[in-house]
């Protein structure tokens, strides 16, 4: 047997609507009901009250009550009023309660049934009794003459015609309550339409378990993982987006720009494996627009933490091109070699020798240089391989003369990453500029930190542009592989600010870029 669909959330709030709906309705009709019946009491009461009075007033009654044609004379005075005003019964009496008047003549003469005690003092009193007529509302006046009370007046309606009154307007009542719980209906019925278009036709059991599900995904999922709304602004972010953004608890209603994720679009757009630096990371960034039922909802990011393979790979970068260089270096010498040989064979013995002193004097003059300036291995290892490196592509790197780099503080990473990058790019730019390539580098350091100046001889960075350098993906180079580029400058960028250091751009003599880099390991330490 099937298993039955549990109600949605939309109808399920209709239902409980509607039912507060009929709820509050029927209160309110029963309290607009004791209302009108209230009112039709009170009107009632008010109006015995005034035509009492105006009987009492009368110039005939405080003069007539007291003879003997009282009867005679008031009446056919009193019925007239009676039927004149709509009232069931206007009662004549004397200060005693014996009646003079009476709908029923038969009453005539006998005792007046109510309340009238306070009347004889003078005082006007309203009640509600049952006479001889039934239960009706009643008003009981004084009749004076000179200060004295020579008679009473009571005017009567009885209570059936009081709760007529009251049933008439219940008609009334009952279309106005039908209206407000028509318009009420109508109103929940909207609002359940809205209500189920939110929530996709769900019930809570679907939005319940869904959302434990979502959360459960959120948490377990290690890459970061950001949802944003039409506008680009962060409705939800997983725990690994807040740690690898250093982000406060919530993220809502923040844009990427807000959180350090930059891109070179004005407005959100899709975004495939962009390496971004935060800070002391390297994360890359994925984003795409998220659609429901083929309607554009939002946008969906994920960031995946790069900075331990960004590491790696720099160095493994620096690696190859030390093998590179020393598979030059070795094609080069066994050149070399094969020429003194030949000199040898040739009988030019002198000539052998002055080439083998001269290429032995040249090598060892630069490994002098760097061993003699650098005490660190790394940069020494680094320097030997990428001026290798630029000789076999073209260009010249000297290490200048001042150069002198005791040991650091600086991990073997760091070191690489700053020295590495910034030769890297000056090499490409040297070479992209023609033939005779120069690359020129300046390290001075100690333990208190590290300065590095590389020159070189290429096209430069142009000074509106040099600001942006820094930015994590800008490049002025080809990117074919599609995989995003502009890291290293960013990664220099990074280690100085770790170290409280800067890094400044401008023109070299060389006719290219000049980039300084200065790092202090006191700062970097301390953070």
């Amino acid at each position: 047997m099937a298993r039955r669909r549990p109600r949605t959330v939309a109808a399920q709030m209709l239902v409980w609507q509607l039912a507060m709906l009929v709820l509050l309705v029927t209160i309110g009709l029963v309290i607009a009901y004791a209302d009108a019946r209230h009112d039709a009491y009170g009107d009632a009461r008010a109006r015995a009250l005034d035509i009492a009075r105006s009987v009492a007033d009368g110039p005939q009654v405080a003069t007539v009550i007291s003879t003997p044609q009282a009867t005679d004379v008031l009446q056919p005075y009193a019925e007239r009023v009676r039927r004149d005003t709509g009232t069931d019964f206007v009662v004549i009496m004397s200060p005693k309660g014996i009646r003079f008047t009476h709908p029923d003549p038969t009453q005539i003469g006998g005792t007046f049934r109510g309340t009238i005690a306070g009347a004889t003092e003078g005082r006007e009193v309203t009640e509600t009794y049952t006479g001889t007529l039934g239960p009706s509302v009643r008003a009981v006046v004084p009749i004076t003459n000179d200060g004295r009370v020579v008679g009473l007046v009571s005017v009567g309606i009885r209570m059936e015609t009081v709760q007529r009154t009251t049933l008439d307007a219940l008609p009334g009542l009952l279309l106005v309550a039908l209206g407000v719980g028509a318009i009420g209906a109508l109103g929940a019925w909207l609002v359940q339409r809205r209500l189920r278009r939110q929530t996709h036709g769900l019930g809570e059991v679907e939005i319940t378990r869904m959302y434990e599900y979502y959360d459960a995904v959120l948490r377990a999922v290690r890459e970061g993982l950001l949802l944003l709304d039409g506008d680009g602004r962060v409705m939800l972010a997983n725990e690994e987006a807040r740690r690898l953004l250093d982000a406060p608890d919530s993220l809502e209603g923040q844009r990427l720009a807000d959180v350090g994720l930059t891109t070179d679009d004005a407005e959100p757009a899709e975004v495939h494996d962009r390496p971004v630096v935060l800070r002391d990371r390297v994360v890359v960034m994925n984003q795409a627009p998220a659609q429901w039922n083929g309607r554009f909802v939002g946008w969906v990011v994920t960031l995946r933490d790069r900075t331990e393979l960004q590491a790696v790979t720099a160095e493994l970068d620096t690696v190859r091109g030390m093998a590179t260089a020393l598979r030059a270096q070795n094609h080069e010498a066994a050149n070399r070699l094969h020429t003194m040989v030949s000199l040898v064979e040739m009988g030019e013995t002198d000539a052998a020798i002055d080439f083998a002193t001269a290429e032995l004097e040249m090598t060892r003059s630069l490994a002098d240089t760097v061993v003699a300036a650098v005490d660190e291995p790394v940069l020494e290892a680094l320097l030997l391989g990428k001026t290798s490196q630029a000789q076999e592509r073209g260009v010249r790197l000297t290490v200048d003369e001042a150069t002198s780099v005791e040991r650091s503080r600086l991990t073997a990473h760091e070191l690489v990453t700053v020295v590495g990058n910034l030769l890297d790019n000056a090499i490409d730019a040297a070479q992209a500029a023609g033939p005779d390539g120069q690359v020129h580098v300046l390290l001075h350091g100690d333990e208190a930190g590290l300065d590095v100046v590389v020159d070189d001889s290429g096209a430069g960075i142009p000074e509106d542009l040099r600001s942006r350098v820094l930015a994590s993906g800008w490049s002025d180079k080809p990117d074919p592989s599609g995989q995003g580029r502009g890291v290293g400058l960013a990664l220099v960028g990074q280690v100085a600010r770790l170290h409280g250091g800067e890094v400044t751009i401008g023109a070299s003599d060389l006719g290219g870029a000049s980039v300084t880099v200065s790092l202090s390991t006191a700062a970097g330490s301390a953070s």
